[in-house]
C-alpha cells in the first residue's frame, strides 16, 4: 500500500480545495472510488448508524471504528480521512487510538475535544473538556504521529463553538493551541454563517477544514469558491453516502412493497445504467477468479467453472 499520509499531504499542499465525500462502509467507499475522488472521508455518524443501528451519540467503540476504517482503506486507492471521535478517553487513551489508526493504514484522522459520551457535532447538549486537557490529547496524538508515522495527518477539531456558552473566539483559540502542539490541520465545528467562516480563515494559523453537513446542522451552505477565497484547504461532506443510501433504499423498497417484480426490474435497470459493470465485476470477482486460476490446482478450479458467466471466466 502506498503511504496514504504522504499522498494526503501532497493533496493538501495544492492550491485548490480538497473535496472529500463521506462514506460509511467499504461498499459506499468502493462506489466513491469508482466515481473518482482524490481522497475520501469516513463518517463517524454513518459508521455508527450502519454498524450498530444507533446514532452518533457515543455508542460505537474504538475497535469498531478502526475496523471500518481499515476495511475502507483496503478497498480504495486513495487516502482515507477517518473520524476518531474524541480519542476514546483521555490523553493516554489517545496514544493507543492513534497507534491503532496508523496500523489501519489510513491517511489521516480527526480528534475532537468533546466530553464522553460524545455526540454528533450538530446536536444539542454537547460539552467540551477543559482546554488544557484538550491540548494534552492533541499533543499526545502528535507525539505518536512523530514516533510511528511522520507523514500521517493529524486534524484537531474543537466543538467549543456549539456548546451552550461557546464562542467562536474560544474555538479559534483552541485550534490555534492545537496547531502549536503539533496538529497538522485545524477543524472548527459548527460555524453559523459566512462571516464566521471568513473569520476562521483569517485568524487560524494553519490549514483549515470545513465540515459541510447541509440541512443536518447549523453550518451554512456556501460555495466552494468562497471557502477557497477564505483560505480553507479541505472540505468534508460527511453524510453524503449515508443520506443517499437511506433515501434511495427507502424509495426503492417502497416501490418494491407495491410491486416486487416491477420494482426489482427497475432496480436492475438503474444499476445497469451506472458505469460499474455487473455486480460481480464491481465487487471484485474477476480478481478472485484470477487468484483461483493462478493458485488452485486444476481439479479445484473445475468446481467453479461457469459460476460467474463466460465473460468473467475468460478474463
Amino acid at each position: 500500500m502506498t503511504d496514504t499520509g504522504a499522498a494526503l499531504r501532497d493533496l493538501l499542499e495544492r492550491d485548490e480545495l480538497l473535496v472529500c465525500p463521506g462514506v460509511h462502509d467499504p461498499l459506499t467507499a468502493a462506489v466513491a472510488d469508482t466515481v473518482g475522488f482524490d481522497a475520501i472521508y469516513m463518517t463517524g455518524y454513518g459508521t455508527s448508524l450502519s454498524k450498530t443501528g444507533y446514532p452518533d451519540a457515543g455508542f460505537i467503540t474504538m475497535p469498531e471504528m478502526i475496523e471500518n476504517a481499515a476495511n475502507i482503506q483496503e478497498r480504495i486507492d486513495v487516502p482515507l480521512i477517518a473520524d476518531a471521535d474524541n480519542g476514546y478517553g483521555n490523553a493516554t487513551n489517545v496514544v493507543r487510538t492513534v497507534r491503532e489508526y496508523i496500523k489501519a493504514g489510513v491517511g489521516a484522522i480527526h480528534i475532537e475535544d468533546q466530553t464522553f459520551p460524545k455526540r454528533c457535532g450538530h446536536t444539542k447538549g454537547r460539552q467540551v473538556i477543559p482546554r488544557a486537557q484538550a491540548v494534552g490529547k492533541i499533543e499526545a496524538a502528535a507525539d505518536v504521529r512523530d514516533e510511528r508515522a511522520e507523514e500521517f495527518v493529524l486534524i484537531a477539531r474543537t466543538d467549543a463553538r456549539g456548546t451552550g456558552d461557546g464562542s467562536l473566539e474560544e474555538a479559534i483559540d483552541r485550534v490555534n493551541a492545537f496547531l502549536e502542539v503539533g496538529a497538522d490541520v485545524a477543524f472548527v465545528e459548527g460555524p453559523t454563517d459566512g462571516d464566521e467562516l471568513e473569520r476562521i480563515g483569517r485568524e487560524v494559523d494553519g490549514p483549515i477544514v470545513y465540515n459541510f453537513v447541509g440541512d443536518l446542522g447549523s453550518s451554512p451552505y456556501v460555495d466552494l469558491s468562497s471557502l477557497e477565497e477564505w483560505g480553507f484547504d479541505l472540505v468534508l461532506f460527511p453524510i453524503a453516502s449515508t443520506l443517499s443510501t437511506i433515501a434511495n433504499v427507502h424509495a426503492d423498497l417502497s416501490a418494491f412493497a407495491d410491486d416486487p417484480v416491477g420494482a426489482m426490474r427497475d432496480i436492475d435497470d438503474d444499476f445497469d445504467a451506472q458505469p460499474v459493470g455487473s455486480l460481480h465485476e464491481f465487487s471484485g470477482f474477476p480478481e478472485v477468479v484470477e487468484w483461483e486460476q493462478r493458485y488452485l490446482p486444476d481439479e479445484e478450479q473445475e468446481k467453479y467453472e461457469g459460476s460467474l458467466g463466460d465473460d468473467l471466466e475468460s478474463e
